[in-house]
């Protein structure tokens, strides 16, 4: 058994229509070479996941996602630094996220947003940093990316404040139906990740059902959050498609509805090029 729970999940059956991660941790996986991203995503395309988005969380990372979206045509960037990693956020470092993000394979900025469940960075320094990356978003026009972890109130007030840019995506969403529905009214989009097909997530499952279609995305922030009946093994972006037939399941609709609503999301929020279904 514990050698079992060091193993990937069984690559998936491909979906009926490809999709995109819309947020994943290619080096934090374990990639290192172009040969390594190949490899992931080649896995990820047997399951119908065609395309991912790679995210940084700190300045290594983001230099590396930023390299690696040059590597292989079905990978795209985002890039910023995590909350918990804000308590040394100067000009040096604001200055090379902003030029990273500027690259025409970064297609966001994040994830950037409150952590009030780590005690790593001050919350202060956490909101100084997050009301930055949102104006550094809208100058560039590029969605932003949300990491907000038990600081639903703080993480809305700030964005109301600063006014939110035209696209902004809650990365692994983990709000109930009552903040689902504040985030759809404002016309933001909710990416889910594993969690929402634990069975213990009763609220997640709710918010996931309200949620109309081209305000949804599905991820896998891998390796972490892999889906059930997987729970604590290694993921990797061909984990979205087990999350993807969850979440049809969960919406009483079919798959394919599903995976191209997926799809068509992500190609608009992130402005990549269209692809045929299939």
């Amino acid at each position: 058994m514990g050698d079992q729970k060091r193993e990937l999940p069984p690559v998936p059956d491909r979906l009926p229509v490809s999709v995109v991660d819309a947020h994943t941790h290619l080096d934090a996986c374990g990639a290192v070479t172009a040969a390594d991203v190949t490899a992931m995503v080649d896995r990820a395309e047997r399951a119908g996941v065609a395309r991912v988005v790679t995210v940084a969380d700190d300045l290594a990372s983001a230099r590396w996602a930023a390299e690696a979206a040059t590597w292989d045509r079905r990978v795209w960037a985002a890039v910023a630094i995590h909350p918990t990693r804000t308590k040394e956020f100067g000009e040096a470092e604001q200055a090379e996220i902003e030029r990273l993000a500027g690259h025409e394979r970064v297609v966001a900025v994040g994830e950037t947003g409150l952590d009030y469940y780590w005690d790593y960075s001050p919350h202060d320094a956490q909101q100084e940093a997050f009301r930055w990356h949102i104006d550094l978003a809208k100058r560039l026009g590029k969605p932003l990316m949300i990491h907000d972890r038990e600081a639903h109130d703080d993480v809305l007030r700030i964005l109301a404040e600063e006014g939110a840019p035209n696209a902004v995506i809650f990365h692994c969403f983990s709000g109930d139906a009552e903040m689902a529905r504040k985030c759809v009214d404002a016309g933001f989009v909710l990416s889910f990740a594993g969690t929402v097909t634990f069975k213990n997530a009763k609220g997640l499952h709710e918010a996931a059902r309200l949620c109309p279609p081209g305000q949804y995305l599905v991820e896998t922030d891998a390796p972490f959050l892999t889906p059930h009946p997987f729970r604590g093994r290694p993921n990797e972006p061909f984990g979205a498609a087990y999350t993807v037939r969850h979440l049809a399941a969960l919406r009483g609709e079919a798959v394919h509805e599903v995976a191209e609503a997926v799809r068509t999301t992500a190609e608009r929020i992130y402005r990549l090029p269209s692809v045929t279904s299939g």
